[in-house]
C-alpha cells in the first residue's frame, strides 16, 4: 500500500479532513476534529491508529509490526509499520477500527450526521 492510497482511501470516508497540523512531514487525518490516523509523508513507514484499549496489547502480541503508538498514548493507540508485509486489506480494516472508534466517542449528536444518508 502506498501513500496516495491510504490518503484517498481515509479522504472517502465521511467527514474525514486532512492536515500537516505539526510539521511539513506529519500528516493527519481527523474526523470531527478529532486524530484517527498520523503518518511521516517523507517516509512513510509506519502509520499511527487509534484502538480500543482491548484489543492493543491482543494486536501487539500477534503482529510484529504492530507496537505501542510512537509519540501516543500507549493505552489507546498503536504504530503500525507499513513495510512489514502486512495485507493491505487488514490495514484497512484497523484505520476502520481507528475511525469508527473516533466517532463513537463523539457526541450524540455529532454521532448522528455520521449515521444519516
Amino acid at each position: 500500500m502506498d501513500l496516495q492510497y491510504l490518503r484517498e482511501y481515509c479522504l472517502s470516508k465521511k467527514g474525514v479532513t486532512e492536515a500537516l497540523p505539526f510539521d511539513e512531514s506529519t500528516l493527519v487525518f481527523k474526523v470531527a476534529g478529532k486524530i484517527f490516523l498520523l503518518t511521516n509523508i517523507d517516509a512513510f513507514d509506519a502509520i499511527n491508529l487509534k484502538c480500543d484499549p482491548e484489543l492493543v496489547t491482543e494486536l501487539r502480541e500477534q503482529y510484529e509490526a504492530v507496537v505501542p503508538g510512537y509519540h501516543m498514548n500507549k493505552k489507546h493507540w498503536n504504530t503500525i509499520k507499513m513495510h512489514a508485509g502486512l495485507p493491505s486489506k487488514l490495514i484497512l480494516h484497523w484505520v476502520d477500527h481507528s475511525y469508527e472508534m473516533v466517532v463513537k466517542g463523539l457526541s450524540k449528536k455529532e454521532r448522528e450526521s455520521f449515521i444519516e444518508e
